[in-house]
């Protein structure tokens, strides 16, 4: 049964592109000329390992060398501070339905460090979850749906919760799939949570595909080539066995790889189907020439083609996270990070689904306040989601996709009129600015806005709802509400946010406690063990 499709998101992957230059002169155009001609039954890998023999052991002796230093990178990142809902009423993100951190900040936690605060990024822990929102109705794509109570952390204040439930779509109904495997086969794959990792993620997701996808698989390390040429879905057994048939050796030639990769998408397009590169990586790029723009570039341009990327993140030391969203973002993907073989079958089995059908995209949020009820607000987490506010009307501008059955939640902390400000505002309070041009309703605390576009289409659709407050308390809240609260404060206390006000483990753990629920799939348990298991780590 076709279960949902990748919602892969590589993490290690520093992929170049490049017009690289070669020993023989300049990167042969995307394409595999110069790679044995496809065979339906696999290329062995240790095919083009002999082809680039002097590379790999050049490559192995400097990874020889740089073994004893972690070379892990993250990207810089400030909490959003709290601003003027009278100098700023406005506030403008994208949606982001990544869960990488969660994924990583639990490697970090299990293997008993604490996590790099740049490495905690809130939205993607608090993402990580699914929430029991109410499915759309009257044809729209999605649910908006809104709840405002005290704020765990500083019960003065109020915190807002915006959820967007995605149509759900039966597995049956999903459309067939493109789907090209890119994936990192040089020396420093070899460890046992990369490379052998790798290839029971990928068997999990090839058992769920049927005969109307198809499956090539381009991998790179001295040089690129395409060891499995498209294959059908119901040809497990082939596409299985080139997948066992992986073995990792030699240095990274990421930007040879991702051309290939697209070539054979763009080559193998389904018009009426999902068509994706799956790209699958520690992110350790050692050899060409690295260009973060020209490889973004190259994505861009692909994504306006219909091809997507995902990206799916190994390993640790030299796990370069910044790159690997950047990627996954400007590629229409999603981005993950798999420690495990539960994670992998999260991500590539239980909701893939959200990542092969898009029914939302460019999926974006502006939140207005009323001054006459809001003293100041801050939105927590999205710091490198934030618009300008402009953005929102202007089409061309990229956001977020939605994908089938996806869930999305946004928190803001709100500081009522009337209540003493014990925090610094980004604006003067003092000063005055115009207004916007749609005014609110005079009982609303906010007013949710929402643009998006269809999957094929170009214009935004707008979609409103006035959201005013009826003095929840927190006990009073739903368990939606008090589960997201948990996990964000569990992310401020990880972060040492400098706003996280009396939020502490007990408190997190508390909340999570009482708002578990059903629970079906076991990861609201597997969090509270998490927060029990950084007591000693963190406070």
């Amino acid at each position: 049964m076709r279960q949902l499709r990748p919602a892969i998101a590589l993490v290690g992957l520093v992929v170049l592109l490049t017009a690289c230059e070669t020993q023989n002169g300049s990167l042969q155009e995307a394409g595999v000329a110069d790679v044995p001609a496809p065979q339906r039954s696999p290329v062995p890998q240790k095919e083009l390992n002999q082809k680039n023999a002097e590379s790999q052991t050049a490559a192995a002796d400097e990874e020889t060398a740089s073994e004893p230093t972690s070379s892990e990178t993250y990207e810089s990142s400030t909490d959003n501070p709290f601003e003027s809902a009278r100098n700023s009423p406005l506030s403008t993100f994208s949606i982001d339905v990544d869960t990488a951190s969660y994924s990583n900040v639990r490697r970090f936690l299990n293997g008993g460090q604490r996590p790099p605060q740049d490495a905690v990024r809130l939205e993607e822990l608090i993402n990580y979850f699914s929430y029991e929102y109410p499915q759309p109705q009257g044809g729209r794509p999605f649910s908006i749906n809104t709840e405002i109570a005290a704020a765990p952390w500083n019960p003065k204040h109020r915190l807002v919760q915006i959820g967007l439930q995605g149509k759900k779509i039966a597995p049956e109904k999903l459309p067939p799939s493109n789907l090209v495997f890119l994936i990192d086969v040089s020396g420093s794959m070899s460890d046992r949570n990369k490379l052998p990792l790798l290839k029971s993620a990928f068997r999990m997701l090839v058992n769920e595909l049927n005969a109307e996808d198809k499956v090539s698989i381009v991998v790179y390390a001295g040089a690129a080539g395409v060891v499995l040429p498209p294959t059908p879905g119901s040809e497990k057994e082939t596409i299985l066995q080139a997948i066992e048939n992986l073995e990792a050796g030699g240095s990274t030639a990421g930007g040879e790889g991702i051309q290939r990769a697209y070539k054979l998408a763009q080559e193998n397009f389904l018009p009426q189907g999902n068509n994706r590169v799956i790209l699958a990586s520690d992110g350790d790029f050692n050899v060409g020439i690295s260009s973060d723009t020209e490889l973004v570039k190259l994505i861009e341009g692909e994504r306006e083609k219909g091809v997507f990327l995902t990206v799916l993140g190994f390993g640790s030391d030299n796990f370069q996270d910044a790159k690997m969203e950047k990627l996954a973002n400007k590629g229409n993907g999603n981005y993950a990070y798999i420690d495990n073989e539960l994670e992998a079958n999260k991500v590539l089995v239980t909701e893939m689904g959200g990542t092969l059908l898009t029914i939302a995209k460019d999926v974006k949020i502006q939140v207005q306040f009323n001054p006459e009820k809001v003293q100041a607000y801050r939105l927590i987490g999205y710091e490198n989601r934030r618009l300008q506010d402009q953005d929102f009307e202007d089409d061309t501008k990229d956001a977020g996709e939605l994908g089938a059955g996806h869930t999305v939640t946004a928190l803001y902390e709100v500081i009522p009129v009337g209540i003493p400000l014990d925090v610094e505002l980004l604006a003067d309070p003092s000063s005055t600015d115009s207004n916007p041009e749609t005014p609110i309703e005079d009982n609303a605390l906010v007013q949710v806005n929402l643009r998006y576009k269809d999957p094929k289409g170009s214009d935004s659709k707008l979609l409103s709802s006035p959201v005013a407050d009826a003095g929840a308390n927190l006990e009073n809240a739903s368990e939606n509400f008090k589960f997201a609260a948990a996990v964000a404060g569990f992310g401020m206390v990880l972060r040492d946010s400098p706003y996280k006000g009396n939020a502490s483990l007990e408190q997190a753990l508390s909340l999570a406690q009482a708002s578990q629920g059903v629970d079906l799939d076991g990861y609201r348990a597997e969090f509270i063990r998490l927060i029990q298991s950084s007591k000693k780590l963190v406070e």
